[in-house]
């Protein structure tokens, strides 16, 4: 009887173990075939910045078990725009799309995004910790449509030993135009020029916003549909006047469009003041020979300085991918600007922190006891006031418009009046916004 019950019992727990067994083998089985929601993450940052983000990347998808968030390099802003174009809608989609500030109207138009305030409402996401001068750009008629991600605005560079040379205080640099022309001078010498701008609109667009000049109408096209350019008023030609007379003058060379060669003139002393993206400033400080020094955009004479636009990009969470893929893209943009992932990506970037709690971590204190000079482009977007000015213009042909200023820019260079060269470009971009607003 003993042997019988034993045997029982014995039998009763070696079935117990298979089921068990079996249910650890089944839940197994189903970890494994489940598959990770995958997010591809189009991108058009290349060199040591797409570095920089695929270690954002690889530490958020080993973070967490459910996502794997795939960066594909897509060319330039334009290169992926134009691929974009192709595939938006499709079973070729991206889940998330880089785009540089400019496409933002363009994006909102295309019909296949779908705005991150969705998401904001559904959790009531605290969006005050972003930085308010970044998140403005990318916010219409109250809602905000794409997560701003690699954020910069322009800065004056300038060698600080040849400062010195000429008697020039290496730590008081030109704030205004007058103050520019009469550093230029002086640094102005054999094989050496005083002043550059490179003959890119950005830098236009800017020097109009801080004297709070508008780039279009209605508001800066934020009220309603721009049908005119104001960029041709008074703060744009002063601009162009600035950049007239200080090349007629000599201190001022004409550096063309090409960025690295805008730096390399910085660094081999061809040049000794010229305005940069603060993105660019820590490898300027790194491979320059010299002490570097960054100040604020120069503002004309008697202007109250109104503060710069952000540039960059930001990332779009795609309209037709899936709810699915959706909520898996907003954790990953919220993981992005996390103080712990800002600072990272500001000390290795030189972009700005979307999450501004993250200057305040070591790591960001350590950078800036290093390198000084990134604070100087943080004080200065902290110090922007908030207008339609700095909020930046809302067109879908901007990036036509910054090419028509750039040969407006070049024809300077011709002996082109500045009043005649600004009309020129006013009228050109005038008839693209009135085409774009037809179709």
């Amino acid at each position: 009887m003993k042997k019988w019950i034993y045997a029982f019992v014995l039998a009763s727990t070696l079935v117990g173990c298979n089921d068990r067994n079996e249910e650890t083998t089944s839940k197994a089985k189903e970890e494994k075939s489940s598959p990770k929601t995958e997010v591809i993450f189009w991108h058009a940052m290349s060199g040591d910045l797409e570095k920089a983000l695929n270690e954002i990347v690889n530490d958020f998808n080993a973070s967490q078990k459910d996502i794997e968030v795939k960066p594909v390099f897509q060319g330039t802003y334009e290169e992926a725009l134009t691929k974009f174009n192709a595939v938006a809608g499709t079973k070729d989609s991206p889940t998330i799309m880089q785009t540089f500030e400019i496409g933002t109207k363009y994006m909102i138009e295309s019909g296949k995004i779908e705005p991150i305030q969705t998401f904001i409402d559904q959790e009531g996401y605290d969006v005050s910790q972003w930085e308010k001068n970044i998140v403005n750009y990318y916010t219409v008629n109250g809602k905000i449509y794409s997560m701003p991600f690699n954020s910069s605005t322009p800065v004056l560079i300038y060698n600080k030993d040849a400062f010195k040379e000429v008697g020039l205080d290496s730590e008081k640099p030109p704030t205004t135009y007058s103050e520019l022309k009469e550093a230029a001078k002086l640094l102005t010498k054999e094989g050496r020029y005083g002043f550059s701008i490179l003959n890119y609109g950005w830098f236009f667009e800017q020097m109009v916003a801080v004297q709070g000049g508008l780039y279009v109408n209605e508001e800066n096209g934020r009220k309603g549909e721009a049908t005119s350019v104001k960029f041709n008023g008074e703060e744009g030609l002063r601009v162009f006047q600035l950049i007239y007379d200080m090349y007629k003058e000599g201190i001022f060379y004409n550096v063309g469009q090409n960025w690295d060669e805008m730096r390399a003139a910085f660094q081999s002393g061809k040049i000794a003041m010229y305005l940069d993206s603060s993105a660019g400033v820590r490898t300027i400080v790194d491979n320059a020979p010299f002490e570097v020094g960054v100040s604020y955009l120069p503002v004309p004479d008697g202007v109250e300085r109104q503060g710069v636009v952000i540039g960059g990009a930001s990332l779009w969470l795609m309209k037709d991918v899936g709810d699915e893929k959706k909520k898996a893209a907003w954790k990953f943009m919220k993981y992005v600007t996390t103080p712990e992932v800002q600072a990272k990506w500001h000390v290795n970037t030189g972009y700005f922190a979307i999450n501004p709690a993250a200057y305040e971590l070591p790591l960001v204190k350590e950078q800036w006891r290093k390198y000084p000079q990134l604070q100087v482009a943080v004080n200065q977007l902290k110090e922007t006031k908030p207008t339609p000015a700095t909020q930046g213009a809302f067109i879908s042909v901007f990036p036509q418009a910054r090419q028509r200023i750039v040969h407006a820019m070049e024809s300077l260079y011709q002996g082109v009046d500045p009043k005649k060269a600004l009309e020129q470009a006013a009228n050109e971009v005038n008839r693209e916004l009135e085409i774009a607003n037809k179709r």
